[in-house]
């Protein structure tokens, strides 16, 4: 193959002769004649060929326009007819494979469609066509995926009209996994009756939710639930705050005491440590919940315990939870209580959520772009394209 002809990006193909306007025209022809398609036999002979004009690429700010020679071959042996195959463009389709990439590409980008009907070339729904084909081909091949190992779970708004999703997410590869609609059993038993290889999920991380908790044991008999550690540490900051409304309803107002509060102790300086308790010394009650908190914050960062070590810390951590049963933080401790030992499974695994919330945000770029979603169908297809899609496509 020549320079000339390689510049092309196409497989056998000879070019004839070039010509600059205010496109590129290049005029091409088959390099070698191929085999038949039906029985595979070398002696073919070229009944007729026709013209055929498709848009390949652009160079600069011109468009490379190939017209190309297509025989129409007979074959001697099994005197079937057929034409001409050529790699890198398909059958009735007046654009290569790497135009319409590249339209792809570029919308999925951010350019607009109307931005692409000036510099391609091509009709807004032709754009919209296309990206919707390589969509499709995206979300096809993860049609045969099973469920992962470590799964996330967590539920975000899609619209007023039909209310939450409920995301999946594969936390090992950080890809989404699927989107469904619903967030109650009900809505969920029909998808999750049918999901393949539920049976292998070992691990399932979610927020303190009941909803998820009975589907997770229901549909993922084999799996342990881990607590998100983000979601119980708020949990725990919000009965705090609430109970200092309740005893200092001004401070609870004050910004700079309330960042002073929220924060983990062992992370303020030392002036902010002083001017805190100066505060909490005004009133004793408040001072010990603080502390307890702090306390119970700092069994909630653990991770990555070893059974022995965590075997240890289990009691300390039920006497604290007992304290608290005694304080009017009783309704914090029967929480706790109840999701015990998810949250205790939070000091031997790492894995949390925040893979997930961090989808979530992208999925709100992603509609805020599409100025909203109406079809949930075409929601999650766009989701899963962008956000769970691992494969390559091959340039052509």
């Amino acid at each position: 193959m020549s320079p000339v002809d390689s510049i092309l990006g196409l497989r056998d193909l000879v070019v004839q002769r070039v010509e600059r306007r205010r496109d590129i025209h290049v005029w091409a022809r088959p390099a070698k004649r191929p085999v038949c398609e039906y029985c595979s036999h070398d002696g073919l002979r070229i009944k007729a060929t026709h013209r055929r004009t498709v848009k390949h690429t652009r160079q600069g700010n011109q468009l490379m326009v190939l017209h190309l020679s297509v025989p129409k071959y007979h074959c001697t042996d099994c005197h079937r007819y057929f034409r001409h195959r050529f790699s890198g463009i398909r059958p009735r389709l007046r654009a290569t494979e790497a135009y319409r990439l590249e339209v792809f590409e570029a919308h999925e980008g951010g350019v607009s469609q109307r931005k692409l009907t000036v510099t391609h070339r091509i009709g807004s729904a032709t754009v919209e066509r296309w990206y919707q084909s390589f969509v499709r081909q995206r979300v096809s091949e993860l049609s045969s995926r099973a469920c992962p190992q470590v799964l996330g779970i967590d539920e975000h708004f899609f619209s007023r009209k039909k209310g939450y999703a409920t995301t999946l997410v594969d936390l090992k590869n950080h890809k989404v996994f699927d989107v469904v609609l619903g967030r109650s059993e009900d809505s969920l038993h029909r998808y999750l009756q049918r999901l393949p290889g539920k049976e292998h999920v070992r691990v399932i991380v979610m927020d303190l939710s009941e909803t998820y908790r009975r589907i997770a044991q229901r549909y993922f008999p084999n799996a342990m639930i881990v607590a998100d550690r983000f979601h119980v540490i708020r949990l725990v900051n919000h009965h705090f705050l609430k109970l200092w409304q309740q005893h200092d309803p001004d401070g609870r107002r004050n910004r700079g005491l309330l960042s002073l509060m929220r924060r983990h102790h062992w992370k303020l300086t030392a002036l902010q440590k002083e001017n805190l308790h100066q505060y909490l010394a005004q009133m004793p009650v408040l001072q010990a919940l603080y502390f307890a908190k702090q306390q119970l914050n700092g069994f909630l960062v653990l991770k990555s315990l070893k059974a022995e070590r965590s075997q240890k810390m289990l009691p300390k951590f039920l006497a604290l939870i007992r304290q608290f049963e005694q304080s009017p933080a009783k309704a914090l401790a029967a929480t706790l209580l109840s999701w015990l030992e998810p949250i205790v499974r939070m000091w031997r695994f790492t894995k949390s959520n925040g893979i997930t919330e961090g989808f979530h945000t992208k999925m709100e770029m992603l509609s805020r772009r599409a100025f909203g979603f109406r079809n949930f169908e075409n929601y999650r297809m766009r989701v899963l394209a962008q956000c769970g899609w691992n494969g390559v496509i091959n340039r052509v």
